[in-house]
């Protein structure tokens, strides 16, 4: 007779639906969320057309991005449509977290580009993270 092995099932804990430890860990999450179900707006003509539309649940600019022009237009359309803003330290980090990284076939970081504004039409499904995320934001 064949002998039974009993294989024990390895529990796997969800990685996104885990607490996150900050406001950044938690907008880090959402924004990954958002980029699988094709709900993350970049770019400026592109975030811009949907604050403007108000497509767009929330806005998360960079602090360091170069154009204060940008900065301005971004914000006023966020007053105006009543669309929620959070603000980032860094382009890369922001860039990085919406998926604007290149990787070699050995899964290192060719090449980061730089983001200054993202805008979410879409946050995919209800997590810990984005219910963290909008609390901090009431």
């Amino acid at each position: 007779m064949a002998e039974e092995t009993t294989v024990a099932a390895a529990v796997v804990v969800d990685a996104i639906d885990v607490e996150p430890a900050s406001v950044e860990d938690a907008l880090r999450i959402v924004l990954r969320k958002s980029l699988e179900v094709n709900g993350l707006i970049r770019g400026l003509s592109e975030v811009a057309r949907s604050l403007d539309r108000r497509v767009a649940h929330l806005c998360v600019l960079a602090e360091d991005c170069d154009d204060e022009g940008y900065k301005k237009l971004i914000t006023a359309l966020c007053k105006q449509n009543n669309i929620d803003l959070v603000e980032v330290k860094e382009r890369a980090t922001l860039a990085q977290w919406a998926g604007l990284q290149k990787f070699d076939a050995a899964g290192n970081a060719k090449k980061t580009y730089k983001c200054s504004c993202v805008a979410i039409r879409d946050f995919g499904e209800r997590t810990k993270a984005l219910e963290m995320l909008l609390e901090k934001l009431q």
